[in-house]
């Protein structure tokens, strides 16, 4: 009996002057364990006349996590944060009762041609902590947890698993680890994992059970405890979840709750710019999207 109880394949979404691979939510899978939203964008390349803008917009109720391929973002933050995103580093920040960022395009950048290539992550806080006051991590690649097990190579970008702990300040059991491969071979992680489990599969791909499968798609598993497979050679993955909250969590734009109530105001907040303003980028802002009656 197979162990993959759904796929959920890339669709194109329209997120301003980017087309990206939107995979969560979905509609027969919501979540899987905290994660709630996953874009994979790009990759893409730009010219000198295009940038990544996206103007300031506000968060509640989630962590978000920003994991490049390829490429730089600035980020500037209501906190007073300015920091530019580079591949393999971790910026994790935390909305709680509300924060507003924005992600560009470095100055040093905007007149030379650039790829963009990387996941965009939120993570669903726990009920009692989606009110808590915004914090901002980011964290360099190094710091995150490598090894290798055999011919395997492991990064866990994310959480605690397999005996390692992220440097990723997390608030709820969960994992998000990297596994890559040159050559064909066999992983195993049965008994290591807990909660509920995606593989997403960025390059390369794996077999199952005498199954094919490739890149774009994330493969959400039916039992943790029966996670093995075989990977493709040169192929990178990664196998992300934890566990699943007892409530259910709604989502409104950019807002993430376990009660409608909380991102009613949040909404009325936004319309009414009573959020904190962007130190370096107070100007322009995303204004909450209309949608047409059908």
């Amino acid at each position: 009996m197979s162990n993959i109880q759904l796929i959920i394949e890339e669709r194109a979404a329209d997120i301003g002057k980017f087309l990206v691979g939107r995979l969560l939510p979905f509609r027969q899978k919501r979540m899987i364990g905290p994660f709630i939203y996953l874009d994979h964008m790009g990759p893409v390349k730009l010219n000198a006349r295009e940038q990544m803008d996206i103007r300031p917009h506000p968060h509640i109720g989630l962590s978000t996590l920003t994991f490049l391929f390829e490429g730089s973002i600035m980020h500037r933050d209501s906190l007073g944060n300015a920091v530019e995103i580079q591949p393999g580093a971790v910026n994790w920040m935390t909305a709680g009762k509300g924060i507003v960022h924005s992600e560009r395009t470095p100055d040093y950048l905007r007149d030379s041609e650039k790829i963009m290539h990387g996941l965009q992550i939120w993570v669903a806080l726990p009920k009692d902590l989606e009110q808590m006051e915004p914090e901002f991590f980011h964290i360099e690649a190094q710091q995150l947890p490598t090894w290798e097990e055999g011919e395997l190579q492991f990064q866990l970008v994310a959480g605690e698993v397999m005996g390692h702990r992220s440097a990723v300040p997390v608030y709820s059991p969960l994992y998000m680890l990297e596994i890559k491969s040159k050559q064909k071979q066999t992983v195993d992680l049965e008994g290591k994992l807990f909660g509920e489990s995606g593989l997403y599969i960025l390059e390369g791909g794996i077999e199952s059970e005498g199954n094919q499968f490739g890149p774009k798609q994330i493969l959400v598993a039916k039992d943790t405890s029966l996670c093995e497979f075989t990977i493709e050679a040169n192929s990178t993955i990664y196998i992300f979840g934890g566990e699943a909250f007892p409530e259910e969590r709604f989502i409104d734009w950019n807002f993430v709750a376990s009660d409608k109530e909380l991102i009613r105001k949040a909404k009325e907040n936004w319309e009414a710019q009573a959020f904190a303003k962007v130190p370096g980028d107070e100007e322009e802002f995303v204004p909450y999207p209309t949608f047409p009656k059908k």
